[in-house]
C-alpha cells in the first residue's frame, strides 16, 4: 500500500495540473528586474528558467558585497529588494546608501550617499523606481531616504539638478498641512506610468499624524501632477464617512507597502493603511473612507474608478500590508482581468480589476460593539468566502501547544514585580480570544494572525500563466489591551506619562519594556541624557520615524518622564494629553518562556492556492526554530518577513525566516529543493536576472528583525 505522504504528493500534482498555464504569456520585462518585485503587476515572476527543479541543488555562492551602514549588531535592517538594469545591480544598505554593482562580479561601481544619510528616523528602503528615457533626459533612478525622494542618474550615481530641489522633493510638501510638523517618509518605491511616478508615503500612527495622499510626480521636475485624497475633504466621495473636520486633523489612511499597474488600461491599484490612531477610533466615527481599502485610480489623472474597503472604521491596526496582484483569471470558460489583494487576516480578496466586481463572494458579517467609551464600531466586516484564510482565524484553549509552560508576553511583562508569571493557560484564559474583528477592551484581546499578520510586507507571488498565488504567512498571537490615559489603569500620572502612553507604548509596549527588535525605555535615561531623548523623540533614529507634530513642551514632558524627572505640572501639557481617553496598555506577541509562540506549529507557512477555483494546491511549513527539541516537529515553521520569487523553471524563492536561510522550493509540489544558511537574516524579496546567458539569485541579508543580528551583506548564487 502506498505511503500517506506518497498520495498527498500525486493529489498535489493531481490538482495543480488542473491549473493550466495559458499559451500566450507573459511580458518581455519578465526577463528582466528593473521594476519592484519583478514587473508593474507585482506577479514576483520570472520567464528565466536556465535554473530548474532538476538542477538547483548546485547552487553556489557566485558574490557576495558588504554594503555597509550597519550601527550595532540589532537594530539596523536591509529589506530591500535590488533591482538590475543592463547587467548593473542597484540596492539600498542599512544607512540607505545607494549603490550600484556589477550584476556579474558584484564590484562596486559607483554609490550616492544622501546628504541627510546620518540623520535619524530614516526609515528603511524595500526597492527602487527606474524610468526609462527616450530622448535627451538622463534615465532615472528614484529612491528615497527619510521625507527625501532622490532623482539619481543611473549611470553616475548623481542627483539630476533639474528635478525638484537639485535633485530631490521634500515628501512632507503638498500636503495641505505645515510641513514642518509632519513625519513622511516613503519605505517602498512608487510606480512608473509614462512620466510620472506614483507615490505612496508612510506616516505616524499615532495622534496628530500625517494624512496619507496619493500623489503623482512629474518624473522630470518632481511637481506634482494629481493628487487622490484618502481622507476626503469637502465635496469628494467619502468625506461624509468622516467628521466634517476630520480631514484637518485626522492622518494615516496612507499607502505604504506598493502598488500594481495595469499599463494596457492605464489604471493602477492602490492599498491603504488604517486611519490613525490604529487602536481607538473615537474622533473619527464612521466607515473612514479611504482607508483600509484597494484603491483604483487612472494613472493618469488620478480619478478613482472604484475601490473596496476592506476593513470599515479599522481599530485593530488591519492595513492592507502589501502590493496587489494582477493576472488573468480562468472562470466559466472566460479569461477575466483580475486583481488580488492578501491581508493580514490571512485573506484574500479578487476582483475584475476593471470594474471592481468581487470574483468570489464577499459576506458583511456582524460583530459587537466597543466596550471603550466614545468608541463608536462598526456594525459589520467584510470577508471573502473563498480562497479559505491562509492564517488560523481563531485561537482556541485547544490550539495551545504547551500550555502549562511559564506565559511571556512582549508588552505585559512588569519587570519591578518578583513573582511568578501565569502559565500560558492561565493567561490565555484571562483574555478575549473570538477571533477575528472583536473590539479591543481593557482586559486584552486575542489578535490572531498578530499585528504583523498574516501576509506581510513581503507579499504573494503569483504565476501569471496559471493564475496560481504564493504566499507566505506568519501564525503568530498577539495581545492588545488598552487603559484610559493616565497612570496605571487609572492611577494619577503626570502629563509626560500620559503623552508617553499615546506616542510611545505603540511601538515600545505598554510598560515602555521593548518589543522583539524595538528597544525598552526604562533604561535608557542611563544611556542617554534628558536633551538627548527629546532630539530622539524630535528627530527620530533609524526606523523609528520622528514626532515633529509634537511640540516643545509636549516633548520635554515626555523626555521628562523617561528621564526620571519631576516638573511642576504645565497646563499646556495636560490640555494635550486628554485629547485621546485612551492608550496602549499591551501589546505584542503571546510566547512561552522558551520565547516559542504558544500556538501549535507551524509557526510560519508557505501556500499555494489556485486563485481560478479558490482552492489550496498546497499548504507547508517555512522555516524552523533550530532550538525546538520536539521529536514530533520535525519542521516547525518560524515567524518570516520578506516575499518569494518564482520562475518559470518551476522554482520558488524565499529567504524571510527566522532561521537566517534561504531556500528553493519546487512550485508544483512544495519540496523544498535546496537551502543555505545566510551570515543574517533574510528579510527582503530576492531577485533573479541573467547576464550574459548566467542566471542569478540576490538576497540582502539585513538582519535585525525577531531579534536576530543585523547585517550588511548582498548575496548572488548560480550554477557556476
Amino acid at each position: 500500500m502506498k505511503s500517506v505522504k506518497t498520495l498527498t504528493l500525486l493529489v498535489c500534482l493531481i490538482i495543480f495540473s488542473c491549473a493550466k498555464e495559458k499559451e500566450n504569456p507573459v511580458k518581455t520585462y519578465h526577463t528582466t528586474w528593473q521594476h519592484y518585485l519583478g514587473d508593474p503587476e507585482q506577479t514576483h515572476y520570472s520567464t528565466l528558467k536556465q535554473i530548474d527543479t532538476s538542477n538547483v541543488a548546485g547552487l553556489k555562492l557566485a558574490w557576495s558585497y558588504k554594503s555597509g551602514g550597519l550601527e550595532d549588531e540589532r537594530t539596523t535592517q536591509i529589506q530591500t529588494n535590488p533591482m538590475i538594469v543592463d547587467k548593473m545591480l542597484y540596492g539600498v544598505n542599512a544607512a540607505l546608501e545607494l549603490f550600484a554593482l556589477n550584476a556579474a562580479t558584484g564590484e562596486e561601481i559607483w554609490n550616492f550617499e544622501p546628504p541627510e544619510s546620518k540623520d535619524s528616523g530614516l526609515g528603511v528602503n524595500r526597492g527602487l523606481s527606474f524610468w526609462e528615457s527616450q530622448g535627451e533626459d538622463p534615465s532615472r533612478i528614484f529612491f528615497s531616504s527619510g521625507s527625501n525622494l532622490f532623482a539619481i542618474n543611473i549611470s553616475d550615481g548623481k542627483p539630476i539638478s533639474s528635478f525638484g530641489n537639485d535633485g530631490s522633493i521634500d515628501l512632507r510638501d503638498g500636503l495641505g498641512r505645515d510641513p514642518q510638523q509632519l513625519s513622511v517618509v516613503a519605505n517602498t518605491p512608487g510606480i512608473i506610468h509614462k512620466n510620472l511616478l506614483i507615490q505612496g508615503t508612510r506616516v505616524g500612527e499615532g495622534p496628530g499624524s500625517s494624512p496619507g495622499h496619493i500623489r503623482a510626480y512629474n518624473v522630470l521636475t518632481g511637481a506634482i501632477e494629481w493628487t487622490f485624497h484618502t481622507i476626503p475633504q469637502p465635496g469628494e466621495m467619502g468625506y461624509e464617512t468622516w467628521p466634517q473636520e476630520a480631514y484637518k486633523t485626522v492622518g494615516g489612511a496612507n499607502s505604504w507597502p506598493g502598488m500594481a499597474l495595469d499599463q494596457e488600461r492605464g489604471m493602477v491599484y492602490i492599498p491603504t493603511g488604517s486611519a490613525a490612531f490604529d487602536w481607538y477610533g473615537g474622533d473619527r466615527a464612521g466607515a473612514n473612507l479611504f482607508a483600509n481599502s484597494l484603491l483604483a485610480l487612472d494613472a493618469n489623472t488620478g480619478e478613482r474608478k472604484w475601490h473596496f474597503q476592506m476593513v470599515h472604521h479599522d481599530t485593530w491596526d488591519r492595513d492592507l500590508p502589501a502590493p496587489p496582484n494582477l493576472f488573468e483569471m480562468e472562470k466559466d470558460g472566460e479569461t477575466i482581468p483580475a486583481v488580488a489583494q492578501v491581508t493580514k487576516s490571512g485573506h484574500v480578496f479578487v476582483f475584475n480589476r476593471i470594474t471592481g466586481e468581487p470574483l468570489f463572494p464577499i459576506e458583511e458579517k456582524s460583530y459587537p460593539s466597543s466596550p471603550l467609551v466614545g468608541e463608536e464600531s462598526y456594525a459589520t466586516q467584510p470577508l471573502p468566502t473563498k480562497p479559505k484564510p491562509f492564517a488560523r482565524q481563531i485561537l482556541n484553549e485547544t490550539d495551545l501547544y504547551d500550555p502549562n509552560r511559564p506565559a511571556f508576553v512582549d508588552d505585559f511583562v512588569d519587570k519591578d514585580q518578583n513573582i511568578d508569571p501565569p502559565t500560558v493557560l492561565e493567561k490565555f484564559k484571562g483574555i478575549t480570544s473570538k477571533g477575528q474583528f472583536i473590539p479591543i477592551d481593557t482586559i486584552g484581546t486575542m489578535l490572531y494572525p498578530g499585528a504583523d499578520g498574516g501576509a506581510e510586507w513581503g507579499g504573494a507571488a503569483l504565476d501569471p500563466r496559471s493564475g496560481i498565488m504564493y504566499v507566505n504567512s506568519n501564525e503568530m498571537a498577539w495581545i492588545v489591551r488598552m487603559r484610559e490615559v493616565g497612570g496605571k489603569d487609572g492611577e494619577e500620572s503626570n502629563p509626560g506619562q500620559s503623552l508617553a502612553q499615546i506616542h510611545c507604548a505603540r511601538c515600545h509596549g505598554g510598560e515602555f519594556q521593548g518589543l522583539a527588535g524595538i528597544p525598552e525605555l526604562q533604561t535608557v535615561k542611563d544611556r542617554l541624557s534628558v536633551d538627548s531623548i527629546a532630539t530622539v523623540i524630535k528627530s527620530g533614529r533609524g526606523a523609528m520615524p520622528g514626532m515633529p507634530n509634537l511640540n516643545d513642551t509636549e516633548i520635554r514632558a515626555i523626555s521628562n518622564f523617561i528621564s526620571g524627572i519631576t516638573e511642576e505640572t504645565d497646563h499646556r501639557v495636560e490640555e494635550t494629553s486628554v485629547k485621546v481617553p485612551y492608550a496602549v496598555a499591551g501589546f505584542g506577541r503571546f510566547k512561552d518562556d522558551r520565547g516559542f509562540p504558544v500556538v501549535k506549529p507551524p509557526w510560519g507557512t508557505l501556500n499555494a492556492i489556485d486563485l481560478n477555483s479558490g482552492e489550496y494546491l498546497w499548504t507547508i511549513p517555512l522555516g524552523h526554530e533550530e532550538q525546538l527539541n520536539d521529536p514530533n516537529i520535525p519542521v516547525s515553521g518560524t515567524e518570516n518577513y520578506g516575499g518569494p520569487v518564482i520562475t518559470a523553471g518551476g522554482v520558488l524563492f524565499i529567504a524571510a525566516t527566522k532561521d537566517e536561510k534561504i531556500r528553493a522550493f519546487h512550485m508544483k509540489t512544495g519540496q523544498q529543493l535546496w537551502e543555505d544558511q545566510l551570515p543574517a537574516g533574510g528579510y527582503a524579496t530576492p531577485a533573479t536576472y541573467d547576464v550574459d546567458g548566467q542566471q542569478y539569485v540576490v538576497i540582502a541579508c539585513g538582519g535585525g528583525k525577531m531579534g536576530t543580528p543585523s547585517g550588511d551583506e548582498y548575496r548572488a548564487y548560480t550554477l557556476k
